[in-house]
């Protein structure tokens, strides 16, 4: 029984407003769907505003105070019990925006696992080349790698004469930058694709692309930072590489995600409930990667390709460390709002 009406209504005015607003992001984006926690706080509120207006039915007071909860109620019950089926229509921008980074953050783990094992590669393959320097031959994968760090340096920041200098001359470069940014990315999208596939050999064959790839980006840091041309190395990587290595080690990180699909550790599902469960979200994140390594590979294309001095160093390294800090924040924050109670309220 209801003692005092006016505190009652008070108290559960706040439930009622935030089942509303529920109920409105559902109507107006009729393909929402919630996550766990927010569907059991919007099934809490839908039965204590149904409790409520039992008890308020029983009472004569002011029509519009049930009317307004019987409306809120009948609608959420709808929402709750709907069975249409709506045709489900691709939203690119909310999909990169929302659903690639928190798929991400949900299989954060095998992120972190991916960066040790790279990590773990980056240090033998700096390692090896200290102690071998012939082992050169041998790790890198690309013969604009294999020469001289110091020559090479030389070579792409050569003036040109007047007399060399025209749209030939432009052209040829255009093609060899060209030429050795496709050859990057190619390596690139097939190191992905295998990082992500090679996940149904339990995960092995995964860590060994990765360890690789870190060998690879070990030796040649070592390599360009030992012949003193860091801050070439940091122009020339960092405008690309902070977006296409963490392409790969999303990769990588859907390669272990299926691994561990494959695995079912601590799992009561079967292979194939197991798969069908992890398979969106492999989709979503390899999806991201293709997106990653699309604009990484334009500026390198256009961009990390032309040194100094036709762009200064610090120019793309300051470039670099940018589109570092974006990548950091878009991952880690975008998406968090979505699925949170719209209040404080620690209530179920």
């Amino acid at each position: 029984m209801i003692v005092d009406l006016e505190a009652f209504v008070a108290a559960e005015r706040p439930y009622w407003d935030e089942l509303g607003q529920i109920l409105r992001q559902l109507e107006e984006k009729n393909l929402m769907q919630l996550d766990l926690p927010r569907a059991r706080r919007f099934y809490y509120l839908y039965r204590r505003a149904a409790s409520d207006l039992a008890r308020l039915q029983a009472l004569a007071i002011e029509p519009s105070i049930p009317e307004f909860l019987d409306d809120s109620v009948a609608r959420a019950y709808a929402e709750i019990h709907e069975t249409r089926r709506t045709p489900v229509r691709f939203q690119p921008l909310s999909w990169f925006r929302i659903t690639f980074p928190v798929t991400f953050r949900r299989h954060a783990t095998a992120f972190q696992a991916a960066v040790l094992i790279t990590l773990a590669g980056s240090l033998l393959g700096a390692a090896a080349l200290a102690f071998d320097p012939q082992a050169k031959a041998v790790i890198m994968p690309f013969p604009g790698l294999l020469k001289d760090p110091t020559e090479r340096v030389r070579m792409e920041e050569e003036t040109k004469d007047e007399d060399e200098a025209g749209p030939r001359a432009d052209m040829a470069l255009g093609r060899m930058h060209a030429s050795f940014a496709s050859m990057l990315m190619t390596n690139n999208i097939r190191v992905s694709i295998m990082a992500l596939a090679l996940g149904i050999t339990f995960g092995f064959g995964t860590v060994v692309v990765l360890f690789y790839n870190g060998v690879m980006l070990g030796a040649v840091v070592f390599d360009y930072v030992r012949a003193g041309q860091t801050e070439f190395l940091a122009g020339w990587l960092l405008p690309h590489g902070v977006v296409e290595i963490p392409a790969i080690l999303l990769a990588g990180q859907a390669g272990l995600v299926l691994a561990g699909a494959v695995i079912g550790w601590h799992s009561s599902l079967n292979l194939r409930e197991r798969m069908r469960k992890v398979g969106p979200d492999l989709v979503t994140i390899i999806g991201g990667v293709a997106v990653m390594l699309v604009w990484a590979g334009l500026v390198e294309s256009f961009f990390s390709q032309y040194h100094a001095p036709v762009f200064p160093y610090p120019l793309k390294i300051a470039f670099g460390l940018f589109e570092f800090v974006l990548l950091v924040i878009f991952l880690t924050l975008s998406g968090r709002a979505v699925g949170r109670p719209a209040t404080g309220r620690t209530d179920p």
